[in-house]
């Protein structure tokens, strides 16, 4: 037997590696967060090393800090397993390999960025470019899983336009809602300085920036939350396939969840804690929002609709759902 008949990964255990990666991504997500609420974005005010030194100074700003680095550096292996694995899988998926690719470009892309938040102060737009980052990586790995768990043609396409296409157009709304936010938190308290540092804040406002923003933030989130309850109707009525109705249950009560800690969290003057717990709810939702369009699938192409409508009845087999 080949070396590389030895190295043959099944799709099973493949499934398993980008369902681990998809976790690893999310807790990034949420490890970069805890930099920044904690105010230690500038523990370690160089990089790649921390003072100059490779083993960080025992003081808790630079130790969450450098945790971080490291947190990310592990994310980096896994994300390198799961594209390279892609190519040793069997039997061979040549889109799982492109998807597969796209996450350690990413996480490169996110090391760099990482190094240019601390060259230049925490500076908020690279802050908030660094986070949106993080969420694209997001939207990668989670296609790679859900590709990775569903061979082609496992289940009938739609022919739900309707409830299909509604599902689709949360997604400029989740990420105008998550684009907001970040924007909210560049101009609020947690800008992740401690006590003698400077860090840029956003003030296009002046001192009423913060209040500018969440106002804005929070009539998107609630436009969002209402268009999600929409769609669940949408997806349940007579004729829906209602396949996303699972993921839009889940959508519906995280974003209610999230909308009330965010008013709770503003009248508290933003506690740390309470914001790490938005956010953490805001990361659920988007990887809901992602599950409901997978969930309702593909369409089926127009002229197949049509030949279906214009087919005398006649016993038909029944479609599977997914």
């Amino acid at each position: 037997m080949s070396l590389r008949d030895r190295l043959v990964i099944s799709p099973e255990l493949y499934k398993r590696v980008t369902i681990v990666a998809v976790a690893a991504l999310s807790l990034i997500v949420l490890t970069g967060a805890a930099v920044r609420l904690t105010g230690s974005g500038l523990g370690c005010p160089d990089w790649p090393k921390c003072y100059g030194r490779t083993i960080p100074p025992l003081q808790f700003h630079t130790v969450i800090e450098f945790g971080n680095r490291m947190v990310t550096a592990t994310v980096g292996v896994i994300v390198i397993a799961a594209s390279g694995l892609a190519f040793l899988r069997r039997p061979y998926r040549r889109h799982l390999a492109i998807l597969g690719v796209l996450l350690p470009l990413g996480v490169v892309g996110q090391a760099v960025l990482g190094g240019l938040v601390v060259r230049y102060d925490l500076n908020p737009v690279l802050v908030m470019l660094h986070f949106i980052l993080s969420m694209m990586l997001l939207d990668a790995s989670f296609a790679l899983a859900w590709c990775a768990a569903h061979d082609r043609g496992w289940r009938a396409p739609s022919r739900d336009r309707l409830g299909t296409w509604s599902v689709r157009a949360l997604i400029p709304f989740g990420q105008l809602t998550v684009l907001l936010g970040t924007m909210a938190t560049g101009a609020g308290p947690h800008a992740g300085e401690h006590s003698g540092q400077l860090v840029k804040r956003f003030t296009f406002e002046g001192r009423d920036t913060l209040s500018w923003m969440v106002q804005r933030h929070g009539a998107i989130a609630a436009a969002f939350g209402l268009a999600a309850v929409a769609v669940w109707f949408i997806n349940r009525r007579p004729g829906g396939d209602g396949r996303a109705q699972r993921p839009l249950t889940v959508l519906c009560l995280l974003i209610l969840a999230q909308g009330v800690l965010g008013i709770v969290q503003y009248r508290l003057h933003l506690p740390s804690g309470m914001v790490w717990a938005h956010i953490v709810l805001a990361t659920a939702s988007w990887l809901s929002t992602l599950w409901a369009v997978a969930a309702a699938g593909r369409l089926a192409p127009r002229e197949q609709q049509r030949e279906v409508g214009s087919t005398p009845a006649a016993p038909q087999p029944t479609a599977v759902r997914g």
